[in-house]
């Protein structure tokens, strides 16, 4: 099965409407979707298979006054039908590489301990697990 992986531009959109909560958390805002394909630090990489996208990976490149350039990845799905493939890690290896090229000196991403295959995914890819636990605290910001 052929799998090609590229980045998300514009074009991308009916495509990535298509997919909706499928392959996103929730169905694609249009207007959301164009604003991050058009923001240089935002990233998306795409998997296809013929016409269809079958996975994807997100992040974002950011930089700090005391640091050098980091790539966050925010997320990586594949939807059902074409999960254990090695899509994930696949596209999480084009993320790195392309962060690479942008200067990211570092590269990171976060899964609960209970989501084993995305662990088995990030590992395959080249990612090495921190040994220092970590405590996730989230901003309800809508009030």
């Amino acid at each position: 099965m052929e799998i090609e992986l590229k980045i998300a531009t514009l074009e991308d959109l009916l495509a990535m409407i298509k997919a909706g909560d499928a392959l996103f958390d929730y169905l694609i805002k249009p207007e959301r979707a164009q604003e991050f394909l058009n923001d240089p630090r935002h990233h998306l990489i795409l998997a296809y298979h013929e016409d269809q996208i079958v996975g994807m990976a997100s992040g974002l490149h950011y930089v700090h006054p005391d640091k050098d350039p980091q790539l966050f990845i925010n997320e990586v799905s594949v939807i059902e039908a074409f999960q254990n493939q090695k899509i994930a890690r696949r596209l999480v290896k084009y993320l790195c590489d392309y962060g690479k090229k942008l200067g990211c000196k570092e590269a990171w991403i976060a899964t609960e301990k209970s989501n084993i295959p995305a662990q088995k995914a990030y590992l395959a890819a080249g990612g090495i697990e921190n040994p220092e636990a970590i405590v996730l605290f989230e901003f309800d910001l809508k009030q």
